[in-house]
């Protein structure tokens, strides 16, 4: 007998499907807008009549797309066109209080415009620049150190990675932008509210939206999600406003106690920034900052456990360039194989799987392609990473493939792209090829590292959940043991 198979439809798409009736009355009276420019259309699957493709990817847009670029078309460079593809679709619901506000976020801004440009400059030479991060390299390997004394007084118990690390980087964060402790570590750790907040955001973020597809229907909000994140997000950013509001005043009396010492939030002061513009600007800083690089931790240690025999080099490598000293970011390029790992795992695991999705700001050619203007454009660099045209047993962790190699994480390599490339590139990547690394290292520098139970490494499950970024669905648990002295 032949096999049946029964596609579920998922509960969120009921509202829309209840208003195809009305879709379908659009369809018949609207025209879709013609293609400018020669060429046809990239490849793809057939689209239905209305709702084209949105049933196919709804579920696991990850695995589908990834599937539809190994049917449809191959890995492509849009390099020469960067400047065509630099503009981005701002989903219906990120909550920016009016459309204004979509020009302030750093990595959402719809438009790649002198306002948005100004903003990046300014975020640079704040907090991104050599000097910057050279400056604040105190601050995280004092909160490195806070973790390794907290990880040490649960030695012999399971640690959650995930948070442990979230609140880490999420306290490096709160003091390098606002010069304060926003959140409790242990409570943190302990309850991991703002982690699952977060979490939430993220996932909900790269849900396939009506709204975003039907621009038409986004007053309807047919799923909830807008409402969902404007309360999420006022959970988050409830205190901020207290926040500023207390800097300028201090600013204006003149009673600030380090007038020669800016952090992010005096220098976005001093250049003029209103309090709703500082906040898009916080929300997204510290969401991106933060989540990205506890997921990313999260499977450097794991593949370290599933792998005992990287798990020696580097900790070999760290006993031998550190000693019984603190981990210092000064130390991370005298750790090579520490490195690697870190590489290795962006190829496999890069923190947005497909970027941040890029707009066609007009009509352009590529290869012998037609993007036709205002095109949401996705780059696929999990695929990529995982490409065998282009890396040798794609699917196995082998730090050693980035020792002597060139490959970098800069953009210049378009077989490697975690960070993206070009004028929408990330930011925070100086930032965060420090703090990774070197909260790894210290995790690794002070403690052995086992599995609860017994666990047999093999075992572990490596299923992934979709969001802007890329997340262990089954949190690793570890179990530390000291294996030197903790500094006091």
């Amino acid at each position: 007998m032949a096999e049946s198979v029964v596609m579920e439809i998922p509960k969120s798409l009921f509202p829309f499907l209840l208003l195809l009736p009305l879709l379908y009355f659009i369809f018949k009276h609207f025209k879709y807008p013609k293609n400018s420019g020669s060429g046809s259309l990239p490849p793809g699957p057939y689209p239905w009549p209305i709702v084209g493709n949105l049933l196919q990817v709804w579920k696991d847009p990850l695995t589908t797309l990834t599937k539809f670029g190994q049917i449809y078309g191959p890995v492509f460079s849009v390099k020469p066109e960067d400047r065509l593809l630099a503009c981005r679709t701002v989903p219906h619901i990120l909550p920016a209080k009016n459309p204004e506000l979509n020009n302030q976020y750093i990595g959402w801004a719809s438009e790649y415009a002198e306002s948005w440009r100004d903003l990046r400059s300014v975020c640079k030479a704040l907090i991104f620049s050599s000097k910057a991060i050279e400056s604040q390299a105190c601050l995280r390997e004092e909160k490195a150190m806070k973790m390794v004394k907290y990880v040490g007084s649960m030695e012999g118990k399971p640690v959650k990675i995930v948070s442990v690390t979230f609140a880490a980087v999420f306290d490096m964060l709160s003091r390098i932008f606002l010069s304060l402790d926003l959140i409790s570590f242990e409570k943190e750790i302990e309850d991991g509210w703002l982690n699952r907040l977060f979490r939430d955001l993220v996932e909900m973020a790269v849900q396939p939206n009506v709204s975003d597809f039907y621009p038409i229907l986004s007053p309807l909000d047919l799923q909830g999600l807008r409402k969902k994140i404007v309360k999420i997000h006022e959970q988050i950013c409830s205190k901020w406003g207290d926040i500023i509001k207390e800097r300028r005043e201090r600013k204006t009396s003149g009673e600030d106690n380090n007038p020669g010492q800016q952090d992010l939030l005096d220098g976005l002061i001093s250049n003029g920034f209103t309090n709703d513009q500082i906040i898009v600007m916080l929300r997204e800083l510290l969401l991106a900052g933060s989540d990205s690089s506890a997921a990313t931790i999260e499977w450097i240690m794991t593949e370290l456990i599933k792998n005992p025999r990287c798990m020696k080099i580097v900790q070999e490598e760290l006993a031998r360039e550190i000693g019984q000293n603190m981990v210092r970011e000064s130390d991370l390029p005298k750790l090579p194989y520490l490195q690697a790992c870190f590489k290795e795992t962006l190829r496999l695991y890069p923190p947005a799987p497909f970027l941040i999705p890029r707009r066609a700001l007009e009509s352009c050619q590529i290869l012998n392609y037609t993007i036709p203007k205002d095109s949401k454009v996705q780059v696929n660099v999990r695929a990529i990473g995982r490409d065998p045209k282009y890396w040798e047993n794609p699917l196995v962790f082998k730090p050693e493939r980035f020792l002597d190699s060139s490959l970098d994480f800069k953009g210049n390599d378009f077989e490697y792209l975690p960070f993206g490339s070009g004028r929408r590139m990330c930011p925070g990547m100086p930032m965060a090829i420090k703090q990774v690394p070197l909260v790894v290292a210290s995790l690794l520098h002070f403690f052995d590292w086992s599995l609860p139970n017994g666990e047999n490494p093999k075992d572990l499950s490596m299923s992934t959940i979709f969001g802007l970024t890329l997340v262990k669905e089954k949190s690793l648990l570890l179990i530390p043991k000291v294996r030197r002295s903790l500094p006091m």
